[in-house]
This record gives structure tokens, sequence and C-alpha cells, in this order.
């Protein structure tokens, strides 16, 4: 990353052009036309850890993971968001709102377990429904994501057609659904060892698995979890993510949201006080930056027991901001296949069936989240969780029998006849 000058009437020029492709809720958003200078970021779509020849394919999967992890603080003045995921919950809110056409299977509590099974289940629900949480490129171009007017089916027939013969180098599959299911499964597999592998050259078995997250480990919404409870399971095998993986790490950073947003607002408003009365004092509190060492080492501060004080106050809402940057961040894992006669020695490498992928795994939209924000959060939190209240668990309640209520305590009692 580099700090290059630009001709400003090239920047005017750049700014008209993608204001039509901003979503609806960046379309208030500027380009600041007259500094002349940009960042000039790396191309993520490549891979990262070492020089490449230009002519070997390249296939990148973009993931947005989004909150892995249910609060389980008692600040929480809603009962249902210690069952059920955030995500999950908005899912209905979004569909409702017409923004996506149906519900995602998807779950990140699935992804984040470190379970294989669970892993292999939300990627491919991802898959099913990408909304704007995966995309994939192939040498840099988008090959799949966000078609939300096509069928599932016709999309993976597409997919598989330019994932084939990363997969299945000397074309050993015929074509048809068959080929499409192996081609799709061989592509899940590869995204969840490279998703649990560390630094040791992509091997994901040597690594030590981390303390699972605080709170429920399954969310209540998700396919997965009430299929379990159909099976008469209450919780999945318990496998936890190992401690050197990104996903690992990613979720450290996203439980640095101690209080939830409900009991964060409180604090926010306490800073917010403070600053009308000293506006002097925003500079010194660092509420704009500069997000150096000194910054950061107050995040280091774990504790929830209000001490009533503004400097209280203002890390929590500092640590809500970083957790909320890491739970809205994208993941980018770039794979190449691996020559059959190069060595693997000095870079990460994860097997498929067939071959061997070189990868590097990178992470974006790393800037971190207005304060200002911080209002309307708790505002879209409210909304969220009382629409689902109102619609999905109404919805429930109304065609569950009366005879029987999930987690209800039921006494069979047998007579003669």
């Amino acid at each position: 990353m580099e700090v290059v000058q630009l001709p400003l009437e090239f920047v005017k020029q750049l700014c008209l052009k993608i204001q039509s492709e901003r979503p609806e809720s960046r379309c208030d958003k500027d380009l600041d036309t007259l500094s002349g200078y940009a960042l000039c970021l790396p191309n993520l779509a490549r891979l990262q850890t070492y020089r490449f020849a230009e002519h070997r394919p390249i296939l990148c999967v973009e993931i947005k993971p989004k909150c892995g992890f249910i609060p389980l603080c008692g600040g929480v003045t809603h009962e249902l968001k210690h069952r059920v995921c955030r995500y999950c919950m908005h899912q209905h809110l979004k569909v409702a709102t017409g923004k996506w056409k149906q519900i995602s299977k998807y779950c990140p509590l699935d992804l984040y377990s470190g379970n294989k099974q669970r892993m292999h289940f939300a990627l491919k629900s991802l898959l099913q429904e990408a909304q704007n949480n995966l995309k994939i490129f192939k040498n840099g171009e988008l090959i799949y994501g966000c078609a939300d007017a096509r069928s599932p089916a016709a999309d993976w027939t597409e997919l598989a057609h330019h994932l084939k013969p990363f997969f299945f180098p000397s074309n050993g599959l015929a074509g048809g659904p068959h080929c499409t299911r192996a081609v799709i499964r061989e592509l899940v597999r590869v995204i969840t060892r490279v998703l649990l592998s560390g630094s040791d050259k992509g091997r994901a078995g040597a690594l030590r698995r981390g303390p699972a997250p605080r709170g429920p480990r399954v969310c209540e919404a998700s396919p997965f979890g009430r299929s379990l409870r159909r099976q008469g399971k209450n919780s999945p095998e318990c496998s936890g993510l190992p401690k050197g993986c990104l996903l690992y790490k990613t979720l450290q950073v996203q439980m640095l949201d101690l209080l939830d947003i409900e009991g964060l607002y409180p604090l926010y408003r306490r800073v917010e006080r403070y600053l009308e009365e000293f506006p002097e004092e925003r500079k010194t509190l660092q509420i704009d930056g500069p997000y150096d060492e000194a910054f950061y080492q107050k995040l280091l501060d774990l504790s929830t027991e209000d001490d009533g004080t503004v400097a209280f106050a203002l890390t929590k809402v500092q640590q809500y901001r970083v957790a909320m940057t890491a739970k809205d961040c994208s993941i980018m894992i770039a794979l190449s296949p691996c020559l059959q006669d190069t060595s693997s020695e000095q870079r990460p490498v994860v097997p498929s069936s067939r071959s061997r992928f070189a990868f590097s795994v990178s992470v974006l939209d790393l800037d971190l989240k207005p304060y200002e924000s911080i209002p309307y959060q708790y505002k879209l939190d409210g909304k969220i969780v009382n629409f689902y209240s109102k619609t999905v668990l109404a919805k429930d309640a109304a065609v569950t029998p009366a005879r029987y209520k999930e987690r209800e305590d039921c006494t069979l009692v047998l007579r003669k006849v």
C-alpha cells in the first residue's frame, strides 16, 4: 500500500463514473477531488505471498462472514438475542423490505464453529444464496455472486464450468449435475481447509484449538441447528477453531463487543454529553484518531464493571467500533494450481482431491466504523429484533400445536384400556 499522486481531472471523472455504481446507503458519500492523492492498494485477487507468473490462472473467493457469536452479556433486554444470531434475524427484515428475494440458509455461527460438517453447510448455503456475502473471481473477473434474479441451479452449472479446470485438470469428469455437484463440493472443501489453516504452510492439523466463544454454539434459526433438534441433539460435536487461523483471530476481535449495542448505547450517550460540554476534548479523546499504539493499548481493557467515568465509556465505545469493523470485514482467498514439479517449501499449499493449490488469505474493509454510526446501529438493532419477534416467532407460535411446544416438559401417561 502506498500513497500516489493523481491528476485532478482524472479524480473528477472517476467520481462521476462510480457514483451510479454506489449502493443506496452510500449515495451521499463523496471522493476528495481536490487533494490529488490516493492510496494504491494491492490487488487482493492475486496471490500475495510471493511473486507469481501472470499467465497462471488465479481463482479468488471473497467472503463476508459477519458476526460469529451470540451475545451473552446481561445488558441485553431481548431474551431472543441470546438464542438467535443477528445475521439470521436481519435476513427476515431484508427480505420483507425487498433487499433480497429469499432467506439465506447461511448462519455465521456454522462457519465459525470449526466443525467441518457445519462449515461445509455454511459455505454451500452462501453459494446457494450469495447475496453480498460471497463473490468468486477468475483471473480478476467476477464470475459469481449477487445474481439474485437467477436460480441457484443455473448459477451452479455456470460456476462449475468455470471451476472444472481448477479442480479436475485431467478432465476426468463428464458434464451434467454429477459434475456440478463434485466441483462445488471440491470448492467448499478447499475453502474450508484454507479457513482452518494458519501460517504453518496451510496445515490445520498441527494448530492448537482455541476456546469456544461465549454464548450458545448454535443459532436456533440456523437450518443446521434445527436439523440437530429434529434428531434429538441439543448441540453439535464441539470442534472450535484453530488458534492460528484467520477466522479465530477475526472472532476474537469481534468479541471486543462486550456489552452488545443495547449496553453500549448508554455509554455512547455519556461520551456525547461530555463532548457537548467540552467539545475541545474530542481530539484528546482520539474520537477521530490517530489510531496509534496508544489507542490499541486501550482496547486490551476487557473489564465490564462500569465505574461511571467517561474514560470507561469511551473505552467500550472504541472497542465496539473495532468489533463492528471485524464483523463487517471481507476475507479474500486467492488460489492457484501448483505445477506437479513445483516445490511448496516456501509457500502455503492446500490439497484438493486431484491437485494442490498455492494460496494467500487477505482481509479488507478494515476502515474503523464511524463513531457517529452508533445511534443508527442502536435503532437498527431494535428494528431487527422487533420485526423478527412480531413476524417469525408469532408465526411459529401459531403453527405449533397447543399440546406440545418446544422446550416444554412433557409427561407421557399410560392407562389400561
